[in-house]
Formats: C-alpha cells, structure tokens, sequence
C-alpha cells in the first residue's frame, strides 16, 4: 500500500505563486483550444496545402505539439491527451502523404531533427504507456535489430547520419547538391572546410565522407531505444544502450575525453576525414557544433547511465563541457563570432553588451571558434541526473564567471521553451525568492504573445518556407510548471526524456497531474531535503495526489516530513472578530518507495521535505494505480 498523509495546516491567505500557477493552467487551456481551431483541420493535421520538396520538414510538423502532452501530465485539461493524440494521428497520416515517412517513420534524416520531431511521441508514450507501446517498439526496433539494416553491431555504428525506416535513402540529400541556402552559407560556412567551398565537386564530397558511417549527433536514437525499455522493461533496449553508447564512451576516452564527431563505416573515427576527430554531419564543425553535439551527448550518456545504472557514462559529455569552458573568454556578445545571433539577440537582450563569459561552440582545423553564452540545459542535466558535488560546482563556477545578474527573468521564448535555467538555478539557491511570480508571469506573456501571433496569421496561406509558423505560434509554455511543480529542468530539446524530482498523479481522477485547483512548488531538489508545497485552492471540494518520485518512478521516498497543525484554537471562539496564527508543527512518515499519498481537504496546504535515494529502483512509465488499489 501507499503511505498516507492528509494535510492540516489552513490555508488562509493563497500564496501569490499558487494563484499564479493556477491562473497559467487555466490560461493555457484556452490557448490550445484557440490555436487548435485555428491551425488544424478536423482529423488533427495541420492547415498545410503545399508540397515539402527536401528532406526537411517532419520535425517541424511535429514540433507543434511537442510539448501539450507534456502540459497535460503536468494536470493540464482531461481532454488534451486525446486532442494530442488526434494531432499526431492526423499529422502523421499528413506527412505519410507528403512521402516524408514510411510506416509512420522518418524514412531518413539527421537525429538534430529526428530529436525534435519525436519528442511529442515521447510525452504521448509518458501520458498513455499502454495505447503506445507497440508503436513505439516498432520504432525502436529499426534501431536495435540490425536485420533493418540501420544498426551494425560488429562495429557498433549507426551506419549513415540520416537514417531512418527507409534503408534506400543514403546520403545527405536528393539530387546533386545540398539545399545549403545563401544565409545558412553566410551564418554557418561549409563543411569540409579544407576543400575549396567553391568547389563544384562539394556536394560529392559530402556524400563520400560525411553521407556515410556513423555521427555523434546519432547519439539521440538513444533516446528512443530508452523510450522503449521504459514501455517494456526488455534488457534488450538496456544492453544495445550500453553497446552503443559505450562505444561513443571508448572513442572519447581515446581522444583524450573530447567526444569525436564521426566515424567511418570501418568503425574508425576519422576515417573518412584523413583522421580528423571533427568534421562529422552535424558535428563540431558544421553547422551548430556544441549546439548538436552537446545535446545529443547528453541524451546519450544519460539514457545510459539511467538504463543501466551506471553513472560513469555521463562521463562520455563531461570532458567535452569542461574542455569547450577551459578555452572560454570574457567579452560581450557584440564581439564574439557568434552563429546564433538571433538566439541570443532575444535571450541576452540588453546584456549582449555585458561582458561575460563566452565558450567556444566549434572547432575545425583553425582550432576552437564560434563563441557564444554557454548554453545552460547540458550542464543543468547532468547536475539534476548526478546531484554531485562536482557537477554543482561547474554551475556555481559558470555563474561566477557570468557578468550578468543570474536572477534576472527576460521576457523570451527559445524554440526550445526552455532558457531560464540561471534564475531557476538562481532561486534554488535561495538567491531569489521572488522568481515563482516573477517566471509565471513571463509565462503567461508568452501565451499571450502567442495568442497574439495566432490572431495575426489566421487564415494565411502558409508556404514551405513558412511552415516553423506553427511552432512559432504555438502558445502552450510549459518551462515554467516543470521548474516550479516537478523540480526540473525543461526536457533536453533535441531527443531527450523528461527529467524530474518529482511528479504527481490526480488520485481520484486515476490520470497522471496535478488535481484541479492544485498548486505545487518545488523549492529544492538536494536529495537530502526535496522541499516540496502542495496548496488545495478550493475552499469546499478535498483533493487526493500521489506524489511520484522521479519522472519514471526511478527514486525512492525514504522519509517524509510535513507540516502538521492539529490545533484548531487559532478559529477563535464563537464571537471573536479574528483568527490567531496557526500553531504549525512537524511531523514524519517512513515511505519506502517512489510514491506518497495526500489528501488535502479544502483551503489546506501541505510542505513536504522528501529525503529520497536516487535511482533506487528500475525506471519506467509505471503508474501508482497499477500497483495498489484506490
């Protein structure tokens, strides 16, 4: 059985975050509703009458949706699974049309955008395990069988950077050359930069040495396979992790612990680059860098470590953040040679001219280049997965070395929806207890905004060049409920799984999220002391929550503390004017397991410090309601 605590403390004054946070669901629960009607036909599918003419495309489609399921499993409406679920039916049979997919599968493309395109699985299979199961093995399954002929086992190796459900799509584009356009030229140069990029026989080139063999950004596929072991518990998923990611893990050990971007079908790095560790599709040296790689590293060593239980794989990204932060510099962005200009233009506003550190992205034969801010979801990751000492540290150092005010909340949206993680960090720390307001509040701007945009494009007639409309448009923000309410960070954008200290289920709803009415507020994660709020609003219905931890059941509550009053004298007596302050006390209960009931009769408040063991048990999508009645 689950342990039960009901809270007692009264609650008398609603705390500006929890009005706040509740306002924000119901904000966003309209907002979908509104951009739903006004960008989807009936069967789920995007308003999209044109044809997509390259490669590109599925991500953005999916992209749209990525995270209302997530906003769902946060306590969203009851009926956004469903609608999520009509979106990825209806857009998968699109794209199937479009001749972008094969047996509702990418046919073939890099994992960067494979990453982004299957995080909205990922949510679905999170909310609605048993409806998605089989789907999602068969995905994982083109990965993890070499009989599909994209996994080669001798060599550990994906075979070719786009890869996908069509073992006949090779290379890295149809026809004869890359649809490399003028601006992504000027931006992010070409590959292969020790060739003529003039050089008619270019695209030859890349489908000789970058269309084949394997690419550090595959790395992300592990994301999906990990999806499986999730949904199944098959050892399979958890032995082809440790292959394969443990390959990645030899080859950076043997170059010195910076993580290689490529290798040749002969399972050599550099094989095809006469030995350079750089230079892969999407790699360290075009486009995007640490950008790509990072990320895509991170999804790697952490679906690792998670599945197997060996933290040492976060050890594959480690050497690789500290190398890029060992060459950084102080300046401002206006100086730096920066490729992401339009991201961090919007995220730094006013602070592109304060000088801070900045660390190199890129690194081809001219040595380390492209700085930029150091973007904050790899490091924050490996903190949340680890808790180390070493890995808080880095953060801490990161923040010294930064010439801007951690705590400050810019009025921003990345395409990531993610972003915020210095003035999270910022009040975890307890530098700022003003931050659940103040990240609110931006959120519902951007919904807004959003709202805005919607109104403004309804009704256009959307292009192929137009089609990141949508995900532009898209108003469901949810970076603020995952730090607030589950204690993490926004999942990792190019393919990860959702991190979190801990989530919630409605008990009698018998659906994963908060109850109705419902506030939670995380205020710290050490697993010494997860601080925990939990408020019922409503001042006449009780409600029941388990609180789960870990974003997959993965940790144990060993004891849990809570706030106790059992004293009603604060009421007064039958013709007094007034009330006096409640007596609040403490009291605690030995758990043993990753869920804890409570009841929270109406106008209650509840703080919980969880004392939890990290990756005590196996993770997967199991729920509370399949292991104990009621």
């Amino acid at each position: 059985m689950v342990p039960v605590i009901t809270a007692s403390v009264p609650l008398l004054e609603p705390p500006g975050w929890a009005l706040a946070e509740r306002g924000l669901f119901d904000l966003l629960d309209q907002a979908w509703r509104r951009f739903a009607r006004t960008f989807t036909g009936p069967d789920g599918r995007l308003r999209y009458t044109g044809e997509l003419s390259t490669r590109d495309g599925v991500d953005d489609f999916y992209e749209t949706f990525f995270n209302w399921p997530q906003l769902y499993l946060l306590g969203g409406a009851g009926d956004l699974l469903a609608e999520s679920e009509r979106h990825w039916e209806g857009v998968t049979r699109q794209l199937t049309e479009l001749g972008m997919l094969h047996d509702e599968y990418e046919r073939g493309y890099d994992w960067f955008h494979q990453g982004e395109s299957l995080l909205l699985l990922y949510f679905l299979c999170m909310a609605a395990p048993e409806r998605w199961r089989d789907r999602a093995v068969r995905f994982a399954e083109l990965y993890v069988d070499p009989a599909h002929g994209v996994y080669d086992p001798a060599h550990r190796i994906i075979r070719r950077p786009h890869n996908g459900s069509d073992p006949a799509r090779e290379g890295l584009f149809d026809g004869d050359s890359y649809p490399w356009l003028p601006h992504e030229a000027r931006t992010y140069g070409f590959p292969l930069e020790w060739l003529a990029p003039a050089d008619s026989a270019l695209g030859e080139q890349m489908r000789r040495r970058m269309g084949t063999g394997d690419t550090a950004v595959n790395l992300a596929a592990s994301g999906l396979v990990l999806n499986a072991l999730l949904l199944t518990g098959d050892p399979r998923y958890r032995d082809w992790l440790a292959e394969y990611v443990g390959a990645w893990r030899e080859r950076a050990a043997a170059n010195g612990g910076v993580l290689p971007d490529n290798v040749a079908p002969d399972g050599t790095v550099g094989g095809l680059l006469e030995g350079r560790w750089y230079g892969g599709h999407y790699g360290w040296s075009w486009p995007h860098g640490w950008y790509s790689v990072g990320h895509a590293a991170v999804v790697g060593a952490l679906s690792a470590a998670l599945a197997t239980g060996d933290d040492t794989f976060a050890d594959l990204v480690r050497p690789a953040l500290d190398e890029i932060i060992s060459h950084g510099k102080v300046m401002t962005f206006t100086e730096a040679d920066s490729s992401l200009g339009s991201k961090w233009s919007v995220q730094l506003r006013e602070d592109v001219h304060t000088p801070t550190l900045h660390v190199p992205f890129r690194h081809d034969d001219r040595g380390w280049f492209d700085y930029n801010p150091m973007l904050m979801g790899v490091p924050v990751a490996l903190w949340h997965h680890s808790a180390s000492a070493a890995d808080r540290d880095r953060l801490d150092r990161l923040r010294a070395a930064s010439g801007y005010d951690w705590r400050t909340v810019r009025p921003f949206r990345s395409k990531e929806e993610a972003g915020h993680e210095e003035p999270w960090l910022a009040y975890l720390a307890g530098d700022d207890p003003g931050y659940p307001e103040r990240i609110l509040a931006a959120a519902q701007a951007q919904a807004r905004h959003r709202l805005a945009r919607v109104e403004r494009y309804r009704g256009r007639d959307v292009s192929e060049a137009d089609i990141h409309l949508w995900q532009q448009s898209n108003p469901v923000v949810t970076e603020a409920l995952v730090q607030l309410t589950w204690g993490a960070p926004q999942v990792v954008y190019n393919g990860g799984l959702q991190q979190a200290r801990v989530r919630y289920h409605d008990a009698q709803a018998q659906r994963p999220g908060l109850p109705p009415s419902v506030a939670a507020l995380v205020s710290g994660i050490a697993p010494e002391a997860t601080v925990l709020d939990l408020v019922n609003l409503d001042p006449q219905a009780a409600r029941s929550l388990v609180v789960q931890a870990g974003a997959f059941a993965e940790h144990h509550i060993r004891t849990a503390e809570y706030s106790v009053c059992d004293d009603p004298s604060w009421i007064g007596d039958l013709y007094d004017y007034g009330h006096v302050e409640p007596a609040v006390t403490s009291a605690s209960i030995d758990v043993g397991g990753p869920w804890l009931r409570v009841e929270l009769p109406p106008s209650t408040r509840v703080r919980l410090t969880l004392t939890l063991a990290l990756r005590a048990r196996p993770p997967s999508y199991a729920s509370p309601f399949d292991e104990q009645p009621g």
